[in-house]
């Protein structure tokens, strides 16, 4: 049966992020993660990242997309504010060949709406919460979507909070690695907290 799995903020090759979960080096930081995706991961599944394969840069990011290319299952990306081929950096339309060739799909415009288990569970992916837990963090906001009172699954917050509220009390399921011991997120367990949501109404 094919699966689904959510992730975000990879930063394949990041050494202040490796730092950051704990590792000693990138190295080991990149090894544990390819573990970790490789048993979960099979070929048939697919897999959605919500932006920052690695630190930018050409080079990092090639590193990152090779990386990603070895991976089992379909890829698809939400890019964020670390990918070149986010809208917000400069020539992010020469990015595009690139990202291609490891992934299926490329949502450049960063964001896509989808079902997770049934029509009745629509969210939004985006590497951007609507608000972030970050303490008075006001950066990106050109980039974040407008709260319409969907659910988004997002990045980009480093966060051990595996959910969120925006003000206006939308859901914001973190499915980045850090919420998540830097395991994958299975649509499964997106459901279990979209259901959760369902019942506290």
């Amino acid at each position: 049966m094919c699966r689904v799995w959510f992730t975000a903020d990879l930063h394949i090759g990041h050494l202040p992020i490796a730092h950051l979960r704990g590792f000693s080096g990138s190295g080991n930081h990149d090894a544990t993660l390819a573990r970790y995706w490789d048993t979960a991961v099979a070929p048939e599944d697919s897999v959605w990242v919500l932006g920052d394969i690695s630190a930018g840069g050409n080079a990092a990011q090639a590193a990152a997309l090779e990386w990603i290319r070895l991976r089992p299952g379909t890829k698809h990306l939400v890019s964020g504010n670390h990918d070149g081929i986010h809208p917000m950096n400069r020539d992010s339309h020469r990015h595009f060949g690139k990202y291609a060739e490891a992934f299926s799909s490329v949502q450049t415009c960063g964001y896509r709406r989808m079902s997770v288990s049934g029509e009745s569970r629509r969210v939004v992916l985006s590497h951007f919460p609507y608000h972030s837990d970050f303490e008075g963090e006001r950066r990106f906001d050109q980039w974040r979507l407008r709260d319409e009172n969907r659910p988004v699954l997002h990045g980009h917050t480093h966060s051990s909070n595996q959910v969120t509220r925006s003000p206006s009390g939308t859901l914001q399921i973190h499915v980045g690695l850090d919420a998540w011991g830097m395991k994958l997120v299975p649509a499964e367990a997106v459901s279990a907290l979209l259901e959760e949501e369902i019942h506290a109404r």
